[in-house]
């Protein structure tokens, strides 16, 4: 009977990007970003990795809300009638990504040559640990930020947390969780806002109690047969998404260019923090 012969283990690289806050790239949006710089238009970009043009301009929007500034900008006019591209930040990121890339495989082949002791049971034990600690969020509005205040209100705490030089949101969590998660100043969170929780208005004289309320432009608008899902473009690049019913959309004539303010309730920030 031939002997079997064991297939050397090989770990391909995967790679993402991390900051103080989470995942930031992953191979997949850096696909998206170079296809981008190759075709300029989001829709056939979203085709080549592939994405749906949804998924594609979701990834785009947390991309540039997670970044310090934006990696992929909408361009108007033009003989094409405008399009999408990579701002010089995008390409830097992109051109880094790579080259990480290339030394990150080498390693993991170096690594894969000295497990030939190693049981593959160990191996595959192993990988699975990886997989199952891997989290992704359902929220649709992911931000970060640091903490610039903490106020202390006996039994909850207001946190406010900058996103850029003109945005600053506030999250309302009990004081247990400010402690387990070493909430301090100067600390970089991530900001979660589910976008069933953020509402919309158009009248800049309306009086609100949300704390939060962030103006920008309707960028895009995806129909259902009932809700609506409504981005806005912040003036700092970022975005949020909220979901309103196509009557209400009718009803404030919601539609792409409008001005409006994208509205939410402190209590409905989840924040994360990581060590």
């Amino acid at each position: 009977m031939p002997t079997r012969t064991m297939t050397p283990t090989r770990f391909l690289a995967r790679m993402s990007l991390e900051t103080d806050v989470g995942t930031a790239l992953s191979d997949t949006r850096i696909r998206l970003l170079e296809e981008i710089q190759r075709k300029g238009s989001i829709n056939q970009a979203a085709k080549a990795v592939p994405l749906s043009y949804k998924a594609a301009w979701d990834a785009i929007d947390t991309m540039n809300n997670l970044a310090p500034e934006p990696l992929v900008v909408r361009v108007t006019g033009g003989r094409q009638g405008g399009g999408t591209q990579l701002t010089d930040y995008g390409r830097r990121i992109v051109a880094m990504y790579r080259a990480l890339e290339i030394e990150y495989q080498a390693a993991l082949d170096r690594l894969s040559e000295r497990l030939n002791d190693v049981g593959a049971g160990d191996i595959q034990g192993f990988q699975r640990l990886m997989h199952r600690m891997s989290m992704k969020t359902s929220a649709r509005n992911q931000f970060s930020g640091a903490i610039t205040g903490l106020r202390d209100g006996g039994v909850d705490y207001e946190v406010r947390v900058r996103l850029d030089a003109h945005t600053e949101i506030a999250a309302i969590i009990t004081k247990a969780s400010a402690e387990n998660l070493g909430l301090t100043i100067g600390k970089e969170v991530f900001a979660l806002v589910k976008s069933s929780s953020v509402m919309l208005a158009i009248d800049p004289a309306m009086k609100l109690t949300a704390r939060n309320q962030l103006w920008g432009e309707v960028a895009a608008i995806h129909e259902g047969p009932v809700n609506n899902e409504v981005t806005l473009a912040l003036p700092s690049g970022r975005s949020v998404t909220c979901v309103v019913t196509g009557d209400s959309c009718k009803a404030l004539g919601i539609e792409p260019g409008v001005r409006a303010c994208a509205f939410f309730k402190s209590s409905s920030v989840i924040l994360a923090a990581y060590d």
